[in-house]
């Protein structure tokens, strides 16, 4: 079983290394971002350890192109952070599983064997409505075969309708699940979002896929 630790402090790499080693792990380990990512992009490992905080390229960099190059090795981020959107942003990005320093070495070598009983995950659905389509793992967007250019906030409220294609939605539902939960403006920043994405994603194309639900919010329809 190989495995790749690429984590920055140097001590704790070491650890992992001789730790992971002595359970039978064939172990390689990179310092940085940079070598880390050359690395992985091998798919020569059986699963990655990877802390979040790199020099050169960090934890969800790396996630996001491994996964963008349609690389789908298990994934276990390491960080000091134990928020629930740090956690959540690595999921987003592709990662399998994730553990808080410090950490017990026997969950961590629980975790890693579970990663790879479980084998490299399939690769994440698209999501469709009509000629729409959403690849959350690429991160692209694209209408009747043409590609579309949206900001992170447009892909994260499409990425929201889509997985509630067909049901309506309210601005607070939205806010919730897209928006930083320490944001206190006004709900209107919705609207001005659903505009955006209506002049990307419909107006060219002569299409009216995101329907305006009066005094409820807003609903993703199908359409061609």
């Amino acid at each position: 079983m190989r495995v790749l630790v690429v984590d920055d402090e140097i001590r704790l790499a070491e650890t992992l290394r001789r730790g992971l080693s002595a359970e039978g792990f064939v172990v390689e380990v990179a310092h940085d971002g940079i070598d880390g990512l050359e690395l992985a992009a091998t798919g020569d490992f059986d699963v990655l350890v990877l802390d979040i905080m790199l020099p050169g390229k960090h934890g969800y960099q790396i996630v996001r192109e491994l996964r963008e190059r349609q690389i789908w090795t298990p994934v276990l981020m390491l960080s000091a952070k134990d928020g629930e959107y740090d956690q959540a942003d690595a999921f987003d990005l592709g990662a399998d599983d994730y553990l808080t320093k410090p950490f017990s070495f026997v969950i961590l070598i629980a975790r890693l064997r579970a990663l790879i009983r479980r084998g490299a995950p399939q690769r994440p659905a698209i999501l469709t409505a009509g000629s729409l389509t959403l690849d959350p793992a690429r991160r692209s967007v694209g209408r009747a075969g043409q590609e579309l250019s949206l900001t992170p906030r447009e892909f994260g409220v499409l990425e929201y309708l889509l997985r509630r294609k067909g049901d309506v939605v309210t601005k607070f539902d939205i806010l919730r699940s897209v928006w930083d939960a320490n944001y206190e403006g006004s709900d209107n920043v919705v609207e001005v979002y659903i505009g955006y994405l209506r002049r990307k994603i419909d107006t060219p194309f002569g299409l009216a896929s995101i329907e305006t639900v009066r005094g409820v919010g807003y609903r993703l329809l199908d359409t061609t």
